[in-house]
């Protein structure tokens, strides 16, 4: 039996919280065994679990506030957009990616891949 809808919105729920508040090892449970990362499209897809912990760690200690704009599930697979805003001394940056996440049985991601360039970033 296949992830629910209900349950795939719990963990994009749960994955924006935690780009904003969590730590690598609570992002990188949200993932299956064997998962993949692509962030930004066109970069090195990461393909182990120490790689994705590795890529999540780089956001421990920023200040980040993010919220889900909005999402489409289907058939297994997600597509939403959300906004994070990274606060610095001098500056907030904002970024809106795209994502695009698919996920087993279980409801663990099994693939995620962003859609945002350097032009997407943008100061506040």
């Amino acid at each position: 039996m296949s992830a629910t809808d209900d349950q795939i919105r719990h963990v994009i729920e749960r994955y924006v919280a935690l780009v904003a508040t969590g730590t690598a090892a609570e992002i990188t449970a949200l993932y299956a065994e064997g998962a993949t990362v692509e962030d930004p499209v066109g970069s090195d897809v990461l393909t182990t679990r120490e790689q994705i912990h590795a890529f999540y760690a780089t956001l421990e200690g920023l200040e980040q506030r993010t919220r889900l704009i909005e999402a489409r599930i289907a058939g297994g697979q997600a597509a939403f957009l959300f906004e994070v805003a990274t606060v610095t001394p001098d500056a907030t940056f904002v970024l809106a990616p795209i994502d695009v996440m698919t996920f087993d049985d279980a409801g663990l991601i099994t693939s995620m891949r962003a859609f945002w360039g350097p032009a997407d970033m943008t100061t506040a």
